[in-house]
């Protein structure tokens, strides 16, 4: 006589699998920590996003996505890349017109499917969205306030830092480099000058700084694969955006600096070679940009 074996199966927690997709893609968690940060700074701060600006850019973004994955003929469409840029805008760009932020949007997701070399995006899209429209709107377009006050300073800190332990992009390295390059050069500066030491200490508590450090210049598809050509590349975007902010008073300074230096990837990936980085296994890629 056979017998039959039922073997019950418990459902996996669901933090074991909100823990599993987060791993998957890092883009889960980042999209989470952007849309907290845009949340909290619209209801516990006052830095100038609007509810409707932030709209308007998310779905100009998620709009042109699906329009150049049509032109493009892509075989799969994938909102998370729009999702992220739009949120990025919403939380940096600030204008005086309601349709620069959609307009910010289409530039920014524009670039990424047409500005490519060898495959891969040679800008990050909501960086070269605000550096473009910086120079060609300069009287109405400007960077959000950096100093949001203490209190969103540090949830926006301690947001970024959760994104970089819980990242898988394995990018969390080049923030790091970045932000101790850019302190490091602040101290100089205020030592030289013999300021007091409380003057680069407020200059690194800033919530746009932390945002660009962790959310910018950390894009795995327009950083350098290796690591000692991630460091290299921080250094230089922090002695850029120093000599731009000291030297010419330019107050983008740092996305000026980023978005002049992303070329740079490119020479430096042929220098030092590593692999190419992928959201997903190579298994599991889709055509999707």
């Amino acid at each position: 006589m056979t017998m039959l074996t039922i073997t019950a199966t418990t459902p996996p927690k669901l933090s074991t699998r909100v823990g599993a997709l987060l791993r998957g893609d890092a883009r889960h968690f980042q999209i989470a920590v952007l849309t907290a940060l845009l949340a909290f700074n619209m209801g516990w701060i006052d830095f100038g996003a609007e509810p409707l600006n932030s709209l308007l850019a998310i779905a100009a973004a998620v709009a042109t996505q699906i329009a150049c994955t049509r032109r493009f003929r892509l075989p799969t469409l994938d909102l998370r890349s729009p999702l992220i840029t739009g949120l990025s805008l919403s939380l940096l760009l600030r204008a005086d017109a309601a349709w620069v932020h959609a307009l910010a949007a289409a530039i920014a997701i524009g670039a990424k499917f047409i500005l490519r070399v060898d495959g891969r995006n040679v800008w990050n899209p909501a960086g070269f969205a605000i550096v473009t429209l910086l120079f060609a709107l300069p009287r109405h377009v400007w960077i959000s306030p950096g100093q949001w006050g203490t209190g969103a300073w540090f949830v926006t800190l301690v947001s970024c830092a959760a994104f970089m332990v819980l990242n898988a992009a394995r990018r969390g390295d080049v923030a790091l480099f970045f932000l101790a390059c850019h302190g490091a050069l602040l101290v100089a500066r205020a030592l030289w000058l013999g300021d007091p030491l409380t003057i680069p200490l407020h200059q690194m508590q800033s919530g746009s700084l932390l945002i660009f450090a962790f959310f910018m210049i950390t894009d795995p598809r327009t950083t350098p694969s290796a690591r000692r050509s991630r460091f290299l590349f921080a250094l230089a975007v922090a002695l850029l955006a120093h000599w731009l902010a000291f030297a010419w008073q330019m107050r983008p300074a740092l996305y000026v600096a980023l978005i002049a230096l992303s070329p740079c990837t490119l020479l430096l990936d042929r220098i030092f070679p590593a692999g190419r980085f992928a959201w997903r296994e190579p298994a599991q890629q889709g055509a999707a940009r």
